[in-house]
């Protein structure tokens, strides 16, 4: 019954249609939630991760189902998540507690995905003449489900549900692996926060969040790991800056760069500002944050002024990182950070929209880039100091690869042994420490 608070499912389904209508077209996830009206943001962003980490799956049916695909490209991103809704649903019918879980799974009767689909289709006009189609596709899926799924999943793409030339790359760089890569990655991640210990203590911080009745543990300090996502403003002491949502491999940046008072340090590539607070709760720094996008380092400000960083020594600018004389006054940095841009093959868990968006000719571009920034920034780093280069890459390309050819064009670079290089997505335990796909090399220049 729809509300004021609670949008019908077929406005859902509409609106998360579109999200993934759009996504096929190349566009970012993130991008079309914020465009997306407030009542029904939340609800179309539990659709849309659904259907994308299962969207393989969802194509390979639709093309057995229908192989003629719709021209109308709304209509068959509405019909290719009915058909995972509906498939949740017979499972559902079948055994109530088969997604206890998996809360993010959406669960309603299969009559009412049935239903509202196909209420959805005769709302739009685009749609209607395509409605008793839809309505025929569901129902013949219904009956012929278990079928069509074995036929659907003899396809890499329908059984991993990643692109095949994604599969095919984690299948050459990581060959006992590469299973377990594509699992993890479809297995939504937690809400991991990274206390801000200038303001707060990781015992002190649980100890609220038990008040609370919020379950969470910490796998490592600064690092704390919430059971059930929620909105941010519902967790204590948001407002009070005790802490950030920073995913645990990415808080490893703050932690591995070697700083100390006074020290001169750049971040290369700082946009929305995680890191950049981070590198600013670990020591009294002078600290340049450079983006290329100045758009985004607005978030930047509002980052460190909820901290209570903003009356830090740091500048802000906007700027591409290697283009140092637009940029650099000349005077050299005791330590960069350089994170600098990748495919973000590593945080599919978080966006599953990635592995849709990217394409393979994607790899060598960013890497090309990669090589720019990291030759550029070398120069501007005293001798003696330290250069951490990261990516929330799995490819070797813009990880191992990237730094061995770096180390052959540069013989005052030395690949520190407390380099964690690559790490692999992970699942998140109050044993043990998870976390996404993320690739470290800590870089000391030789002194003269």
């Amino acid at each position: 019954m729809s509300t004021a608070l609670q949008p019908a499912l077929s406005q859902v389904l509409l609106a998360s249609a579109r999200h993934i209508q759009d996504v096929l077209q190349g566009a970012s996830l993130t991008d079309c939630l914020a465009q997306t009206p407030a009542p029904l943001r939340a609800a179309s962003q539990a659709h849309s991760f659904y259907c994308l980490r299962h969207l393989g799956l969802a194509q390979e049916l639709r093309q057995l189902l229908v192989p003629r695909q719709p021209k109308e490209a709304w209509f068959d991103a509405l019909m290719l998540q009915a058909l995972l809704l509906v498939d949740v649903a017979v499972q559902v019918q079948a055994d109530k507690n088969v997604f206890a879980d998996r809360p993010e799974t959406p669960v309603y009767s299969v009559h009412t995905v049935v239903d509202q689909a196909v209420e959805a289709a005769q709302s739009q006009r685009s749609m209607r003449p395509l409605k008793n189609l839809l309505n025929a596709v569901l129902r013949r899926f219904i009956r012929e489900r278990s079928a069509l799924l074995e036929k659907a999943q003899r396809k890499p793409q329908a059984r991993w549900n990643h692109p095949m030339w994604w599969i095919r790359a984690l299948k050459k760089a990581y060959p006992s692996q590469w299973q377990t890569i594509l699992q993890v990655a479809n297995i939504p991640a937690p809400l991991t926060l990274r206390v801000n210990q200038r303001r707060c203590s990781v015992a002190r911080m649980l100890a609220l969040l038990e008040q609370a009745g919020i379950e969470a543990w910490s796998p490592a300090e600064p690092t704390i790991v919430l059971a059930q996502a929620r909105p941010v403003q519902q967790i204590p002491a948001f407002d009070l800056g005790w802490w950030s949502v920073q995913d645990h491999s990415a808080q490893l940046a703050g932690q591995l760069l070697p700083l100390a008072d006074g020290m001169r340090v750049l971040d290369a590539c700082a946009a929305p500002g995680g890191k950049t607070a981070h590198l600013l709760e670990q020591a009294d720094i002078e600290l340049i944050a450079l983006d290329a996008d100045a758009r985004r380092l607005t978030r930047v400000h509002e980052n460190l002024a909820r901290l209570g960083l903003d009356g830090a020594h740091v500048q802000i600018q906007a700027a591409e990182a290697q283009a140092v004389a637009q940029w650099w006054d000349g005077k050299p940095f005791d330590a960069i950070l350089a994170d600098v841009p990748c495919t973000a093959s590593g945080i599919v868990r978080r966006h599953p929209d990635i592995r849709w968006l990217r394409r393979a000719a994607d790899v060598a571009a960013t890497a090309a880039l990669q090589q720019q920034i990291l030759q550029a920034l070398w120069g501007t780093l005293k001798p003696g100091g330290h250069l951490l280069y990261v990516t929330c890459s799995i490819f070797p390309e813009e990880g191992q690869q990237q730094i061995d050819h770096f180390l052959t064009q540069q013989a005052d670079a030395v690949l520190l042994p407390q380099s964690p290089l690559q790490r692999l997505p992970t699942v998140d335990t109050p044993e043990q420490a998870g976390g996404d796909g993320f690739f470290y090399a800590l870089l000391q220049k030789r002194p003269n």
